[in-house]
């Protein structure tokens, strides 16, 4: 321990030293030079202090290497009116550095290359940006950094392993540095790739490797491009799953239940719009209030609708990431407005269970319909609002959904299991105080009828207000429950449009006069 603390302090004793001569600006091999003695000096550490630094020892000695790097490689930066670029190899990093001036004549500057990487960066669009009409970038490929920025770093409960060598991208000497399009680098593997493991594209803030602003593009057995909206330090990083590999049979019932998901998901849309068709066309009765069950299927059709289509046009919708930061906010907002309306939906049949046993032949609104729109509404945008306040890089995942890292998935699951606990009290609260009006009435039989019909449709509400979305925290592996789950869910339209147009007496008639009429009119022809 005492060996290390001392390598450290003369490692960090040298790279201030250096980080003092770069103000001088110092020639090409002086750099290389600096930059030899502290790669060095860090293998020493890592050699007498393997064992014993922590976490954050060895984050603070990465952090001065990259410091002590971004700065010597600056120095390299020279004017230049057209365009200019140095490169360098050393046996710890390798390194290149290009510039452009106001006459540059090049549409764009040519691709960044190491030997295990590659940058595109559009430093013309840059260059055109500042008032010098001048802009440089530098690429250095670190080929032992991740000793010390070790893959441990990245905050995941899997095994992680470390896939690509640590490359930093940097605009030394330019004024505004912020990017005109995303800046896109490959990166080979410098190992296996585990047939079971996911590939995260990150990037270093100081203490831990993230995956904010940066996604995969596309990969293969031998390389990964990624795309970052910024600059930084970047890496790739597999993740493979604490459990034994998955079997081809478990394979194929993913694959089996991504099918049975889209076929579900289109069926349960179907049904939306059949739903909402019947409450815009058909008569109703002046007592009843179908505000919420309307507003239930558009938020949820939307809903549905837009994350089918971006998830069959990812590759096309996620490089653009603005759209793809859009998609994810409004998603958000679709999802909890269709919480917030099963809510409002158990509230007004909490009313209503409760009403049944009261004689009564007025029939009151407790709620207006302006009111209930200004709940259902504003609650999802007040939640996405200050959640986009707080954290503005929360969206546009590789799934164009929430991004899952530093808890923000939270501002989605935490309204959500509030509401969840709500409905499920008012579900209790709904089928008790129905048991005891079934007791209490008389034995007129069309009454009975009605009230068990109600029964019926009651116990039909724990999939429309949501109430099998609880299912997802119980799933845990189980392919039978993550089966029931996918298919509750994604036929509450179903649910909507069974309950509350086929079971009603009303509608039915309409639908027999409609039908009718149809085919009446192909008669006719």
């Amino acid at each position: 321990m005492i060996v290390g603390q001392t390598s450290g302090g003369c490692f960090q004793n040298l790279l201030e030293q250096m980080e003092n001569i770069t103000a001088q600006g110092q020639v090409l091999s002086a750099v290389t030079n600096f930059l030899t003695m502290a790669f060095n000096a860090s293998e020493k550490i890592l050699e007498t202090s393997s064992s014993s630094a922590n976490q954050t020892e060895l984050a603070s000695y990465g952090n001065l290497m990259l410091k002590t790097s971004e700065k010597l490689i600056s120095t390299l930066v020279q004017p230049t009116d057209t365009s200019d670029n140095v490169s360098f190899t050393l046996a710890a990093v390798e390194g290149q550095v290009f510039m452009v001036g106001p006459n540059v004549t090049l549409d764009k500057i040519p691709q960044l290359d190491t030997t295990n990487s590659s940058v595109e960066i559009d430093l013309i669009g840059i260059a055109r940006n500042n008032n010098e009409k001048s802009a440089s970038v530098a690429f250095l490929s670190y080929n032992k950094l991740e000793n010390l920025l070790k893959p441990d770093f990245f905050n995941t409960p899997n095994n992680k392993t470390m896939m690509s060598t640590v490359i930093l991208v940097t605009l030394p000497k330019t004024t505004k540095t912020e990017l005109t399009k995303p800046v896109n680098f490959t990166l080979k593997h410098i190992r296996e790739l585990d047939p079971n493991g996911s590939l995260s594209c990150v990037y270093w803030n100081a203490s831990e490797w993230v995956v904010d602003g940066c996604s995969v593009l596309k990969t293969n057995s031998s390389f990964t491009v990624c795309s970052c909206v910024h600059l930084s330090t970047f890496a790739l990083i597999m993740q493979s799953p604490l459990n034994p590999p998955s079997s081809p049979k478990r394979e194929q019932s993913d694959s089996l239940l991504e099918r049975l998901n889209l076929v579900c998901v289109i069926v349960g849309l179907v049904f939306f719009g059949l739903a909402l068709l019947t409450f815009a066309l058909c008569q109703w009765s002046p007592g009843v209030n179908n505000v919420a069950r309307v507003n239930i299927c558009i938020t949820l059709l939307l809903a549905h609708l837009l994350f089918l289509l971006t998830q069959q046009f990812l590759s096309l919708i996620h490089p653009q990431q603005v759209l793809c930061d859009v998609i994810s906010g409004v998603l958000h907002f679709l999802f909890l407005s269709g919480f917030v309306w099963m809510f409002i939906e158990a509230v007004l049949l909490f009313i209503c269970v409760t009403n049944l046993s009261r004689i009564s032949s007025k029939k009151r609104e407790v709620l207006s319909n302006g009111f209930l729109c200004v709940i259902g509404y504003t609650v999802a945008l007040v939640v996405v609002s200050v959640s986009v306040g707080l954290v503005p890089k929360g969206y546009g995942s590789e799934h164009c959904w929430i991004e899952m890292d530093k808890g923000f998935i939270w501002s989605f699951l935490g309204p959500v299991g509030v509401i969840l606990s709500m409905n499920m009290i008012l579900f209790i609260s709904i089928i008790i105080r129905l048991n005891s009006t079934l007791k209490n009435l008389n034995a007129e039989i069309s009454q009975m009828k009605q009230t068990k019909i109600m029964a019926f449709k009651t116990l039909a509400q724990f999939v429309v207000l949501g109430c099998s979305w609880i299912l997802g925290f119980f799933v845990n592996g189980s392919e039978e429950l993550e089966i029931l789950f996918l298919i509750l869910n994604s036929q509450q339209g179903t649910f909507i449009f069974l309950i509350y147009c086929v079971l009603n007496n009303e509608v039915r008639q309409q639908y027999r006069k409609c039908f009718g009429r149809l085919c009446c009119g192909l008669t006719q022809h």
